[in-house]
């Protein structure tokens, strides 16, 4: 029998049905959304959101790396798995094997795989991505034309789509979105036949900002586990139905102590109480994701009361003051994430002591910790 860990996190299963088809309603009925669930669905367990996004509806799932794609084909995903990160030469047998589509960003790549499938007597059909403006993967909207002119030259390849990305999208107001999809649609139609090439442009923000650029295909990432890719600003601006977070996070009070006023608290002592101070001590450090940087910045919920963390972070405990609340005592629940009483603790409240965003907060907690999923 597995003995459970103290910290759980906890998945909800209908919070992601309910994203999928609110992205599915804003991106429009002739427009597939894709899944992205890389990084183990940010946090949220690959496997099981890409069940829930299936379920759903969805027929389209992304990955970062080839490796998980193997894995979430080997788990009985049907539909399309969209591979974005590249892949080593060697390994390009395993989109044939596992019916994966490769994102190509060089004639290297494209090589690869043709040889791979003149060897197999197969085509396979790539999607190449083209940098206009995000300055990560992908290549110059100048080398388009050229690069698929020498893509056709190869045999058993063919191109299927053709994408970009987004870098300032979660910005309401930005110009230069509109920009970068201006330039988006000339390198498309540089590309060939804009009627037979899938084209996929829009992020999160995108779709619930700039809908236009919808085009084909989406690539719904943060906003399928519940959050606006510009925090609380998108979700205060929200005049429709809202997205839900679906994750929280969950632990227990070890013991309580109290100690008088002048006592160090933790490492380095960063914190010394100023009075008589009840501690709560908690089995959560930043093995479990929660940042060091949150040391006498971040807050729990005990008995629906926000606690502040006191003293230094450690690798598996914190301490949390709990002078105020009354009745704490060992076994009690403590809310790291999530809402208990009449409160609640959102990823991006989290990510703002943190000097971060909740995407990052959310991968910290879901992919260190134990998760359970209910309906």
């Amino acid at each position: 029998m597995p003995v459970s860990s103290f910290n759980q996190i906890r998945v909800s299963a209908s919070a992601l049905a309910h994203n999928y088809r609110l992205l599915q309603q804003r991106a429009g009925s002739g427009v597939r959304v894709l899944a992205m669930v890389k990084a183990d669905a940010y946090g949220h367990g690959m496997i099981e959101a890409a069940q829930v996004f299936a379920s759903a509806g969805c027929s389209d799932f992304g990955v970062a790396e080839i490796g998980e794609g193997v894995q979430l084909r080997a788990a009985g995903a049907d539909g399309n798995i969209f591979v974005f990160l590249g892949f080593r030469p060697e390994d390009s047998g395993l989109f044939f094997e596992h019916d994966l589509i490769p994102v190509i960003y060089d004639l290297e790549s494209g090589a690869a795989l043709s040889r791979e499938g003149v060897r197999r007597e197969q085509e396979i059909a790539v999607h190449l991505k083209v940098d206009c403006g995000m300055s990560r993967l992908g290549i110059l909207p100048k080398d388009v034309e050229s690069f698929v002119t020498a893509l056709q030259q190869l045999p058993g390849i063919a191109l299927g789509g053709i994408l970009s990305h987004f870098p300032r999208a979660d910005e309401h107001d930005s110009l230069h979105s509109a920009e970068q999809f201006n330039r988006f649609e000339d390198v498309a139609a540089q590309a060939g036949n804009t009627t037979s090439l899938m084209k996929h442009i829009a992020n999160s923000g995108a779709v619930l900002y700039f809908p236009y650029t919808c085009c084909d295909m989406v690539r719904a990432g943060i906003s399928l586990y519940g959050y606006y890719p510009d925090g609380n600003a998108g979700a205060e601006r929200e005049k429709g139905e809202r997205l839900q977070p679906a994750m929280s996070f969950v632990s227990r009070v070890l013991q309580v102590k109290t100690v008088p006023a002048g006592t160090g608290v933790s490492y380095g002592h960063t914190y010394t109480t100023d009075k008589e101070t009840r501690l709560a001590v908690l089995p959560v450090g930043y093995e479990d994701g929660l940042s060091r940087h949150l040391s006498n910045r971040g807050e729990v919920l005990v008995r629906g009361k926000r606690a502040k963390v006191r003293g230094r972070i450690c690798m598996n405990l914190c301490m949390v003051d709990v002078s105020e609340i009354e009745g704490v005592q060992s076994g009690d629940e403590v809310i790291i994430l999530g809402h208990q009483g009449d409160d609640s603790i959102s990823g991006n409240e989290i990510a703002g002591w943190m000097n971060s965003i909740s995407y990052e907060v959310l991968c910290l907690f879901g992919n260190n910790n134990e998760r359970t999923y209910s309906k």
